[in-house]
């Protein structure tokens, strides 16, 4: 099953995606005459820094026996096809595509074997980050990875019942057609499980919340004018352009 938010005028319709058309309490509606909208409203955004070996090998980072965290602000949310914003003044921004877990229903000191139950859906987060303002690893990366329009997410969440426990997903980002990242998410340092049971062992985690779980190796810049597209298998295609500060 398919969860998807979208937009017609200044009405927010959610609902099931069945080919076409989202279909909702109020009927169904065409997906080509709305706009995409993040599929959930999480209260919060939690993400993993270095969940690939490879990632961090390239960074010139030590992994972590314990997951490594940042909450990225809310304000960063776009949907699918929207355009994330190039910041005035930045000079080295890149894209990370990553599978994102969606929380389905409330969640406190949860083990590893039962965490799975707790989850919704999976969808797909663009982890924009402006590497210009990462000057110390023993800050958190608020201003680089805070930017408005600085998580793209979608285009919809797929229920947990079509992924199944073995979560074994290819992960392609690719940049004006040309492959800048390639990963799979059983080279995850840290599982599913483990970091939901981690998370949970010190904060409550709501229905709706977001779990960014890493991105492979392969730093890209990006300019505007570029089109981003992640994959993710199982999942579909999140795709958006990135443009300057003024608009174009």
């Amino acid at each position: 099953m398919k969860i998807a938010r979208l937009k017609v005028g200044e009405k927010i319709y959610s609902g099931i995606l069945e080919g076409d058309y989202l279909i909702t309490n109020e009927g169904a509606i065409k997906i080509k005459s709305a706009k995409w909208l993040p599929p959930c409203e999480p209260s919060k955004i939690i993400a993993l820094a270095l969940n690939f070996k490879e990632h961090a090998d390239e960074l010139g980072l030590s992994v972590s026996d314990e997951p490594i965290i940042f909450l990225k602000p809310p304000n960063t949310l776009i949907g699918h096809l929207e355009n994330i914003i190039y910041p005035k003044g930045a000079k080295f921004v890149h894209s990370e595509g990553e599978l994102t877990v969606v929380i389905g229903s409330k969640c406190k000191n949860v083990s590893e074997k039962n965490a799975l139950e707790y989850v919704l859906g999976y969808t797909i987060a663009n982890d924009v980050t402006a590497r210009d303002y990462i000057t110390s690893t023993f800050r958190p990366p608020i201003k680089a990875k805070g930017f408005d329009t600085f998580l793209p997410l979608g285009p919809y969440i797929v229920t947990s019942d079509e992924i199944g426990d073995e979560i074994k997903l290819e992960i392609i980002t690719k940049v004006n057609g040309e492959i800048k990242q390639k990963g799979n998410t059983s080279s995850f340092i840290h599982s599913i499980p483990k970091i939901i049971s981690f998370l949970s062992s010190f904060m409550t985690l709501y229905p709706g919340d977001l779990i960014l779980t890493g991105t492979p190796k392969g730093i890209h810049p990006l300019k505007p004018g570029d089109l981003i597209e992640i994959s993710i298998e199982k999942i579909g295609v999140l795709i958006n352009k990135i443009i300057e500060e003024n608009g174009t």
